[in-house]
């Protein structure tokens, strides 16, 4: 059983979709909060829908929000519930991807998601264990979970570029590393872009860098 994601658009400038992103928000946002990224982004990517769902599930810690798992030291949840709102969760934004492909007719290489803080935790929790890999990862301040089980459990592995500000006081700037060197033992073709001097947040640099990996990325296929 999973959960029916609702999820605003941006549609291609050129009126023709041969590509897409889709941004997966952070703890306490929704996914009008990263949706504003295609405004500096479409031009350079004309043929890009944007697409940006809200997680499933009222965050506990911000009424207002969503959350797309339970974070124990914020909203006093047991690991286990974390646990059991990450499985469900993955399973969910699998089935969103799925539906996504299948209403474009897009291919998996045309795809791209960009995540930040707890969306980036769900991209690479996600695309790995995905049958077939799509055209790649942007991970913005977030973190690998189970970084144990990568290894052994991915089954597709495109490239992931991750970002993350040095002044971050919400998820710690030393996570990007643990996690780009468990992404390269794994396999996968890594980059990493530091943004300094940035707290929680995306800086003007890491977009720039976001987006010339992007271009990059749906244009090999």
């Amino acid at each position: 059983m999973t959960r029916k994601l609702q999820a605003g658009r941006r549609g291609p400038k050129s009126g023709k979709t041969k590509s897409v992103v889709v941004f997966l928000h952070g703890y306490g946002a929704d996914g009008a909060d990263l949706l504003g990224l295609a405004d500096p982004l479409a031009p350079h990517l004309p043929d890009t829908l944007f697409v940006a769902p809200d997680a499933p599930e009222p965050c506990s810690g911000n009424p207002f929000g969503r959350q797309w798992f339970s974070i124990p030291w914020l909203d006093g949840s047991t690991d286990a519930e974390a646990a059991a709102g990450l499985d469900l969760a993955a399973r969910d934004v699998n089935a969103f991807l799925d539906d996504l492909l299948e209403e474009t007719g897009v291919t998996p290489l045309k795809m791209a998601v960009i995540g930040f803080s707890q969306g980036t935790m769900m991209a690479l929790q996600v695309i790995p264990r995905r049958a077939k890999p799509i055209a790649g990862i942007v991970g913005f301040s977030g973190r690998l979970l189970q970084p144990e089980k990568l290894a052994a459990e991915a089954v597709s592995k495109p490239p992931v570029l991750l970002l993350h500000g040095d002044a971050d006081p919400m998820v710690p700037f030393a996570d990007m590393g643990l996690a780009a060197d468990t992404l390269v033992a794994a396999g996968f073709e890594t980059y990493a872009h530091v943004m300094k001097g940035t707290g929680h947040g995306i800086a003007p640099d890491g977009l720039s860098v976001a987006l010339g990996f992007l271009k990059d990325c749906l244009e090999r296929a």
